[in-house]
């Protein structure tokens, strides 16, 4: 990424926090200036495509704030990257308001996380592994199979949310949220004028645990052009209909961690992923992987230290057809430890099976220095 990008960017969250800091009108309070960046180290055993490299997985800068009493806001860039591709340049990620007068109903307005699965909506450096579960990256518009720009896990859109049933202790036993977006990924207006409705409902039985079921629906669509069934080329707008569900689990006691989610998806998918605006008029369907694809991840996180030190180990299936012959399971352990709230260091060994090769069995090794401000 050249230094024309970077430091424009720099520069306004400088000036808007000196601003902010030093000349807040009386409508706005609490206006914060944070970010992380997150170093990883990475070896492939894969067969033929063997690899070992250090990245920069992550650096984003945040600013967010309250205007009032009633209204939250956040704006969150992502730096790392380069300029040749969408999904790897400098660009902004979350940039929404939300009312937040009442706990039983808030409201989301502009691009932020879709409200699908518990780990979707988690911060990259507070989820524990090397990277989101396959199912999550793969159903849930990270580098999603239908084709969609990466766009880690968000969209454009409104979302209502809220909190219900307090207990006697005041700990409230249920949560909803349900959302409308364009469907269409990050920084991206919508294509086939179908909106995609994503909706979620938990509950809380006793405290740390949450067990909920989520829904999708909606479509993922482009302009251009394709081969239909009879080999002729045509051309207009092409909408592919996605269907999907996530059924979850989670419970956090004592500073352990447990986590399991099953996603099924139903819908085809374009065959060129969208790396570059060129590609978005490639709108030919991926046959090889079908209208079918699901996935389940399940996790445990044990401190060794409270606070300081922890031990993890992860299932990660996923299946891209829906059938075995072509099934990734990665099994990982790994350790994390904390030098400091802002600092932690994670490392891990993963043994991949992947059914689509011809030699199924490979390892990684995952290595990453976290640190925020």
């Amino acid at each position: 990424m050249k230094n024309k990008f970077l430091l424009p960017i720099v520069a306004l969250f400088t000036m808007a926090t000196a601003s902010a800091e030093n000349n807040i009108p009386t409508w706005i309070n609490n206006v914060k200036f944070s970010g992380y960046t997150m170093l990883q180290y990475q070896y492939t055993g894969k067969p033929k495509e063997k690899d070992n490299t250090f990245n920069i997985r992550f650096t984003r800068l945040t600013l967010d704030g309250r205007a009032g009493t009633d209204w939250y806001w956040k704006i969150q860039l992502q730096l790392n990257g380069n300029t040749s591709t969408l999904t790897a340049s400098p660009r902004i990620v979350d940039a929404f308001a939300e009312w937040q007068k009442y706990e039983f109903f808030r409201v989301k307005v502009g691009e932020f996380k879709r409200g699908f699965t518990f780990e979707s909506p988690m911060s990259p450096i507070d989820q524990g592994f090397m990277g989101f579960s396959q199912n999550v990256s793969k159903l849930s518009y990270f580098s999603d199979r239908v084709g969609a720009i990466s766009s880690n896990g968000r969209d454009l859109g409104i979302q209502a949310q809220g909190d219900l049933l307090k207990n006697n202790a005041g700990r409230n036993l249920l949560h909803y949220q349900v959302g409308v977006y364009n469907g269409q990924g990050i920084n991206t207006s919508d294509v086939d004028n179908r909106k995609d409705i994503v909706g979620g409902v938990w509950v809380m039985p006793v405290k740390g645990m949450r067990l909920g079921v989520f829904g999708s629906e909606g479509s993922y669509a482009r302009k251009g052009t394709w081969t239909n069934e009879q080999g002729n080329i045509v051309d207009g707008v092409r909408s592919l209909p996605q269907h999907r569900y996530a059924i979850s689990g989670e419970y956090i006691v004592n500073d352990w961690t447990f986590r399991s989610e099953y996603i099924h998806s139903t819908g085809r998918a374009f065959k060129t992923t969208y790396n570059s605006s060129a590609d978005a008029s490639k709108c030919d369907l991926n046959d090889q992987i079908g209208d079918k694809a699901d996935g389940v991840y399940a996790l445990a996180i044990a401190p060794i230290v409270k606070g300081k030190f922890y031990a993890k180990a992860r299932y990660d299936l996923y299946r891209p057809s829906g059938n075995w012959s072509d099934a990734k399971t990665n099994y990982e352990v790994g350790l994390n430890y904390n030098f400091h709230p802002n600092i932690q260091l994670k490392g891990e060994y993963v043994r991949v099976n992947d059914r689509s090769l011809p030699t199924h069995n490979y390892d990684m090794i995952d290595v990453q220095l976290d640190f925020k401000f």
